[in-house]
């Protein structure tokens, strides 16, 4: 299992404008993708773990804190476990790689923020959803 890591983005200007591109991500396990947009800014989605799935990130709008845990037990994970926290702004094309063995908390900073998500996983061809309460793990409260 890896390590979450951010896949930095870069960008080229000139006179007819930008271009943001990420040459250093690597799609080929890219199966399917969504985005999502939070109600609010103090909502925070989560937590869903994911003991076979890995996840990538990268704000398309706005900018969004996400916070990782890895997970030590699916069944009663450590409730003091430490929080990775992230941010991803969408005036650069970082991605966050989420492997397996994780868990998320997403919070947007910017109202109407909207986060890509890759999977590498199509819907339904397995059964690998995790979650746990918001205030389950101390830290974050």
């Amino acid at each position: 299992m890896g390590q979450p890591e951010i896949i930095k983005g870069e960008n080229y200007s000139d006179i007819r404008g930008n271009l943001f591109f990420n040459n250093k991500l690597d799609l080929s396990n890219i199966k399917r993708l969504y985005y999502i947009e939070n109600v609010n800014t103090e909502l925070i989605r989560g937590w869903t773990g994911h003991k076979v799935e890995q996840r990538w990130f990268s704000a398309v709008y706005g900018s969004f804190i996400i916070r990782l845990i890895k997970i030590d037990s699916w069944e009663n994970p450590n409730e003091e476990t430490d929080i990775l926290e992230f941010e991803l702004n969408a005036d650069q094309l970082d991605v966050l790689h989420m492997p397996k063995g994780y868990a998320s908390a997403i919070q947007a900073k910017v109202e109407k923020s909207k986060l890509l998500v890759m999977v590498d996983h199509s819907l339904g061809e397995i059964d690998d959803d995790y979650r746990f309460p918001i205030n389950y793990f101390k830290k974050l409260v």
